[in-house]
């Protein structure tokens, strides 16, 4: 499988359940001059993806205050999607959560993303899209692996520093940290305050 890293995110337009309920039709390019975290899961009314789910829901705003949007994707309709939001977390599902999930039916998203394990669902991928939809960063996880939402954040952040500064994020970089000049120097310099 070859790495989507530094090539332009596939484009789609697909049918979606909106954060007010209301069905529309969601094209990911409408979503160029913001970041985007696109996410994958498997499937509705299951184990695993509710818990993820929700917990992007609980950080919209901290995704929102830096530019970024979020968007869920699986094979269910967008029937399927507006009922597991109108069922309670108590009960199975993931209540009002405030960003869309799109309705991949034929697959194709899944599929373009490389995501789509045995033709049958889409395993727990995660892409990181710049302003100009250019893909920074990918995760993806087995189906029974959730994802670290933090994590997620913090290569938002990670991305978003380097745009800015042009230096590079070393190993478990947080914001606010030390970075690193990309020179030769500016990794011995690094290294040397921070064995």
């Amino acid at each position: 499988m070859s790495s989507l890293v530094t090539k332009e995110a596939p484009d789609f337009t697909a049918q979606a359940v909106m954060a007010d309920n209301s069905f529309a039709e969601l094209k990911l390019s409408e979503y160029r001059g913001k970041y985007v975290v696109l996410f994958f899961y498997p499937l509705d009314f299951t184990f695993v993806c509710p818990s993820e789910i929700i917990a992007f829901d609980k950080a919209l705003e901290k995704f929102k205050a830096k530019n970024a949007e979020v968007i869920g994707v699986s094979i269910d309709s967008h029937y399927t999607h507006l009922a597991w939001k109108n069922t309670p977390p108590d009960q199975g599902g993931i209540g009002q959560i405030k960003y869309p999930l799109v309705a991949d039916l034929n697959k194709n998203i899944a599929r373009d993303y490389g995501v789509l394990v045995d033709d049958s669902v889409a395993l727990r991928g995660l892409f990181l899209i710049d302003k100009e939809g250019i893909i920074r960063h990918v995760l993806i996880n087995d189906l029974g692996l959730g994802r670290n939402v933090d994590e997620a954040l913090r290569m938002l952040e990670a991305l978003q520093f380097t745009e800015e500064h042009g230096e590079v994020c070393p190993a478990n970089w947080r914001e606010g940290d030390d970075a690193i000049k990309p020179t030769a120097e500016g990794v011995a310099e690094y290294l040397a305050e921070h064995a």
